[in-house]
């Protein structure tokens, strides 16, 4: 090979195009600008110190499939569930005596729905904030997510079975403030509307080296920048960005089919409205309907429920390309909850639920080994592929009376197995007042 051929390797921080550079600013732009054309590998050519130039000719599979990577990081982060907008009373009509009594002896769930309806005429607001500090994907720490880049052609005994092994570290934090309006139409219909205001934190580093198997001499395979600094065998690359706004508004119907007094059957369905900006992960830029059915059994001050949905995505950015602007559809997701709430004395309710999600045809990343062409180096890297999953929550709330229609909500949900992008605990603190 000619000494062009030959020279030392420039890996740079590359300038973005132009028509770019305010789109950089966006959250769903961070990672692969990091690690794509503009970021940790360059197809552009450096200035070599001997003056030669020299193009980056290192890649994977790991930068081809991380558009994937950041729908499934971006999308989930656009998704996160919305408190349920359900009133804490409900009331039906007594019309011997002309007055609304309160049809059950507890508050109900609060991440999930029960089939009372809240009553004709009646109405409550409420507000609720969550916090998301996401730390796993598919059971991955995402502040361990390695990677190996390959030599263009790699060959046996030569430079070119050198590879250069990343590890990554993702921090992703979501901090959401839902206000919501429930209203009775009639006994047995009700509509709540959910506005939810996100802000978003999200910083990526790159650790990433050069390992020579092929080759000893540091001349052949450095890390060089713009400005002429040598980096040698190592250097880290770092981005990170903050956004807040709207999220996507979500509007729910739901009609109560029966109200026995010791079973409730009702029917809904909840739309969400692209209505958060999804290149800065403030909302999933794809219209959602979700048709759903909820059975509950009161007991006294025990009522078990059980919900039951399916949630249809449009097509978002999230789901594609954000670089070439291609849209695809957002994974849909069957919905399966369990639970029950107790009421303790007049002023209390315990509520406990399990929430299973089935996540279909999403992307998936799983831990792997690289081997390199000496068939001795291993390093530790990860595989991408698309399929459905299970995504497992658990939730501990309680629902306190200090007086009139007030209602003061605490839960804690927890994650019961690693599918997904995920949190070990989120915490929720909500308010509720009917009238």
């Amino acid at each position: 090979m000619s000494s062009r051929t030959t020279g030392a390797l420039a890996l740079a921080f590359a300038f973005a195009l132009p028509e770019l550079a305010l789109a950089q600013d966006k959250l769903a732009f961070l990672i692969p600008t990091l690690f794509g054309p503009s970021g940790l590998t360059v197809d552009s050519e450096a200035v070599l110190p001997n003056g030669d130039t020299h193009s980056g000719h290192f890649n994977s599979s790991f930068q081809a499939n991380f558009s994937p990577f950041n729908s499934a990081l971006a999308a989930r982060l656009a998704s996160v569930p919305l408190p349920a907008p359900a009133s804490g009373f409900t009331y039906t009509f007594d019309p011997a005596l002309g007055v609304f009594n309160r049809s059950t002896k507890s508050f109900g769930p609060i991440v999930t729905d029960r089939a009372e309806t809240i009553g004709k005429k009646r109405a409550s607001i409420g507000f609720a904030y969550q916090y998301f500090s996401f730390d796993r994907i598919d059971g991955l720490d995402l502040g361990d997510i390695p990677a190996v880049f390959t030599h263009d052609n790699p060959v046996a005994g030569t430079g070119r079975d050198d590879v250069i092994t990343v590890n990554n570290a993702i921090a992703a934090t979501m901090a959401q403030f839902t206000a919501y309006v429930s209203y009775g139409i009639t006994d047995h219909l009700d509509v709540s509307v959910a506005l939810p205001v996100v802000s978003v934190d999200l910083a990526v580093s790159s650790e990433a080296r050069i390992r020579r198997i092929g080759t000893v001499n540091p001349a052949i395979h450095f890390f060089y920048a713009p400005t002429g600094t040598h980096y040698g065998d190592k250097a880290e690359f770092t981005k990170s960005g903050h956004a807040s706004g709207i999220g996507d508004v979500a509007v729910r119907l739901k009609a109560s089919l029966s109200k026995r007094p010791t079973l409730g059957f009702a029917l809904g369905v909840e739309s969400r409205l692209p209505t958060g900006d999804e290149k800065d992960l403030l909302g999933a830029g794809a219209f959602a309907v979700k048709p759903y059915l909820v059975l509950s059994s009161p007991h006294g001050a025990f009522s078990p429920h059980i919900n039951a949905a399916y949630q249809w995505n449009g097509k978002s950015l999230l789901g594609g390309n954000v670089l070439t602007g291609v849209k695809e559809d957002l994974p849909d997701e069957g919905v399966v909850a369990v639970g029950a709430d107790v009421g303790i004395g007049q002023k209390l309710t315990l509520a406990f639920d399990v929430v299973g999600r089935r996540v279909i045809d999403g992307e998936q990343v799983t831990r792997d080994t690289f081997t390199a062409l000496n068939g001795t180096s291993k390093f530790p890297t990860v595989h991408f592929s698309r399929g459905s999953y299970n995504v497992v929550d658990g939730a501990v709330g309680l629902k306190a009376n200090p007086g009139g229609g007030l209602l003061i909500n605490l839960n804690v949900s927890f994650k019961m197995n690693d599918g997904g992008l995920r949190d070990r605990v989120t915490p929720l603190l909500g308010i509720e007042y009917s009238f």
